[in-house]
């Protein structure tokens, strides 16, 4: 109570930067005011207890790291995080050059820290997901923490090169699959941790039609979308369920970034875009819509089977915190394992808890 009255008090103060996104400012405003030094220490302390950063993952060096998508957006300032903080990153991106691109930059923008690697990986193509699983397992023994981050949204009608509907195939599927080959190492680490992606549009989808799934019916971009991000979250609280009735030390995440400008909108025209980040009073940059994913994958207060967003309102924008996203479907345990089965049926794969 006392923590959240002196939080308001700072917030009424006047030049006080307003903008939830300036967390420096806050800060330096803080030092430059005429309150006693121990009061200036502790209304800092209440902004970087509530305002969680990068600044804030612990060492992460001898950590086995793989983020998918890591060549652009979040998926990109996620990988350069946990690098600069000592992990060993395996930068995911569906080819060789975008990978490589990604990595040079990464160490180029970062004072060496940990390593980076390259890897090649189509999320739309279940064979080339097993070869790099394959190949990543021939030469790593353990994964500490997996980050399933990449994702596509509403492009044209499309689909995956095993017949899916390209955005459950990808943003799930491709996933899941990835998930159940590196299972084996992920079991070998102690407590590792899975965070898979999703977003506030999950709370759209009543539920996932089995019998659309590989464009069936008349093609809706956003229903679909909702349907893969949904996909992920029922993903992310199954396999929490079957880790905790096996005893497992790994953990299962979910995160959403809020609303973030990043390469994902490729496929809305900036004309539409312009209009859709108007309606909302915050619009984040990808380092920012990287923290939850962060905040899951190495705060040693989470916990498995959370769900991780923005703790702005709607959770559009701020900084890490549970999240309040909840619907019928995305709680459907009946639903979650039927989809458990079918993702296990159609991508031969198996988890051995």
């Amino acid at each position: 109570m006392i923590t959240a009255r002196l939080f308001l008090f700072l917030h009424r103060q006047p030049g006080l930067p307003t903008n939830a996104l300036d967390f420096t400012a806050k800060q330096s405003w803080t030092s430059q005011q005429s309150y006693h030094p121990s009061i200036c220490r502790i209304l800092q302390k209440i902004i970087s207890q509530v305002m969680w950063t990068s600044n804030d993952i612990p060492d992460l060096t001898g950590k086995t790291v793989i983020v998918t998508g890591a060549n652009t957006g979040i998926g990109y300032e996620t990988a350069k995080a946990l690098y600069a903080k000592g992990a060993s990153v395996t930068v995911g991106a569906r080819n060789m050059q975008k990978s490589i691109a990604a990595a040079q930059a990464i160490s180029k923008e970062s004072a060496k820290a940990g390593s980076l690697e390259i890897g090649v990986l189509n999320l739309a193509c279940l064979d080339e997901i097993k070869t790099f699983a394959e190949k990543f397992r021939s030469s790593h023994r353990r994964l500490d923490i997996l980050v399933n981050n990449a994702g596509v949204m509403i492009p044209p009608p499309s689909k995956t090169n095993d017949g899916f509907e390209l955005q459950f195939g990808v943003n799930f599927l491709g996933h899941f699959a990835l998930t159940a080959h590196l299972f084996p190492l992920l079991k070998v680490s102690d407590g590792a941790r899975v965070v898979t992606l999703s977003s506030g549009a999950a709370t759209l989808a009543s539920g996932i039609d089995f019998g659309n799934l590989k464009l069936e019916k008349p093609y809706d971009p956003w229903r679909e979308y909702a349907t893969s991000k949904l996909a992920d979250v029922l993903f992310t609280y199954e396999m929490d369920r079957r880790l905790k009735a096996g005893n497992s030390k790994i953990l299962s995440v979910a995160a959403h970034p809020g609303v973030t400008r990043t390469d994902l909108q490729r496929h809305i025209s900036s004309e539409i875009l312009t209009g859709l980040f108007a309606q909302y009073e915050a619009v984040m940059e990808p380092w920012q819509g990287a923290l939850p994913s962060l905040f899951a994958a190495t705060d040693n207060s989470i916990k498995g089977g959370e769900f991780i967003g923005p703790d702005g309102q709607n959770e559009y924008a701020g900084y890490p915190a549970r999240s309040k996203h909840s619907t019928p479907s995305m709680n459907d345990q009946v639903l979650a394992q039927q989809l458990w089965d079918y993702a296990e049926t159609v991508t031969n794969t198996k988890f051995h808890f």
